[in-house]
């Protein structure tokens, strides 16, 4: 794992497609049956990017505080965002946009110093040579139960036909990562159509990190992947290892103009807080609309949590994951050193803030935005048996942001923590 997505902290996932022009779900509208697959292919008449403007977007990235952007480069309708040579089911060909999105989206990013992601989807339901969309990947014991998009319809799959498919797929993420420069991080999806042997694991895997050692894997690889990507849900305790949460604004992916169920922005900062606290990074995700602007709710939502991320810094930036929920009642960060521990409140309080079990000494209290220093008391303890106190921490409504309260403490060294009971 690459130590910079460790701790990136924060980054931005982009829905951008032909389902914009409707305002459609991206590829599952017609896989649900909610529209025909005619309908929502009709939509590559209606796009235009008439208003993209990749610099925009990668100046709203960089402002949201984000580190990286994954694109969704092709989704599972398999409509490609770039001029790819191997089918012409791309928005150069097909669409009046007729301009290579991926190379401008590249190169805006990459000239802010953001590290560049490609969203790639493994299963494609246009293909003639992606024959089936069989759970697991196994043959149903009812050949009707067949993906009708593509053809033939029913029967075993033809082998050669797959095999055409995963070189398709080859040939595709073999131009996404040689022809706009270093690609850091790839996203896969629809691995679960698949097994691992049918998608020719691991040697796929080592065929990517031919083109670049350094290149980051999501999960959605069967198991192939170098972290964990929870979805939509937030994880209630620390995954293992690496991972990304990743959620909506509102309640969708791609744009959909009816969607005004969107989250406040109260809200993702202390979804972005309790990530950063499990020593996890965020991916929050925009849905531009068909001609490439943002809903300026989407933009309002990215320029403050970006303001949010510039005014504690340094309690997101160069930190690690924070303090167990036993010992306070809220997400928290550590500096490296664990000398400092940095305490997010996310409502105002009716008098002090209570922390549990700590072991060492304080030395300092102060709430960073406004740099006050506050008093604190510690009721209790048995120094014999060196069971500590309670701390309470004293402070007022009006110490408190107006989204999430930080408070950092300095202490006397690295932070040590009671463990009895």
């Amino acid at each position: 794992m690459q130590k910079w997505f460790e701790e990136a902290k924060l980054g931005i996932f982009i829905h951008y497609g032909i389902y914009a022009v409707n305002g459609v779900s991206e590829s599952w509208s017609f896989y649900n049956g909610r529209i025909t697959y005619e309908e929502y292919m009709s939509q590559l008449q209606g796009f235009t990017a008439s208003n993209y403007d990749a610099d925009q977007w990668a100046d709203l990235i960089e402002k949201s505080g984000a580190r990286y952007a994954v694109l969704t480069s092709k989704h599972h309708d398999g409509v490609a965002l770039w001029d790819t040579k191997y089918s012409d089911l791309n928005v150069v060909a097909r669409t009046p946009a007729k301009r290579d999105l991926v190379k401008e989206y590249a190169e805006a990013i990459r000239k802010r110093g953001i590290r560049l992601g490609m969203y790639f989807s493994l299963i494609d339901w246009s293909h003639p040579d992606y024959p089936t969309v069989y759970e697991g990947g196994k043959e149903p014991e009812n050949p009707a139960q067949t993906n009708p998009y593509s053809s033939p319809a029913g029967g075993k799959q033809d082998e050669a036909r797959w095999k055409r498919f995963l070189e398709f797929n080859n040939n595709q993420l073999r131009e996404l990562m040689t022809n706009y420069g270093t690609v850091d991080l790839l996203w896969f999806d629809g691995d679960w159509e698949r097994s691992a042997e049918q998608w020719n694991l691991p040697d796929f895997k080592t065929y990517l990190l031919s083109m670049n050692p350094n290149v980051i894997i999501n999960s959605r690889l069967q198991g192939y992947g170098d972290y964990k990507t929870p979805e939509q849900g937030l994880p209630i305790t620390r995954p293992a290892g690496p991972s990304e949460f990743c959620t909506t604004i509102n309640s969708s992916w791609g744009y959909v103009p009816t969607d005004n169920k969107y989250k406040s922005l109260n809200q993702i900062i202390r979804m972005f807080c309790d990530c950063i606290s499990m020593g996890g990074n965020m991916l929050l995700d925009i849905g531009p609309k068909e001609d490439g602007t943002l809903d300026p709710r989407q933009e309002q939502i990215l320029l403050g949590l970006g303001d949010w991320i510039r005014t504690h810094e340094e309690a997101v930036y160069g930190t690690t994951e924070g303090i167990m929920n036993r010992y306070y009642l809220g997400g928290s960060t550590l500096s490296k050193d664990r000398k400092i521990l940095y305490l997010f409140v996310y409502d105002d309080p009716k008098e002090n803030i209570c922390l549990k079990g700590l072991c060492n000494s304080i030395r300092k209290i102060t709430v960073l935005h406004s740099g006050k220093e506050l008093e604190y008391e510690i009721h209790g303890g048995v120094p014999w048996f060196d069971i500590p106190g309670t701390t309470w921490i004293y402070m007022s409504k009006e110490d408190a942001h107006d989204q999430v309260t930080v408070l950092k403490l300095e202490l006397d060294g690295e932070i040590e923590f009671w463990s009895g009971s």
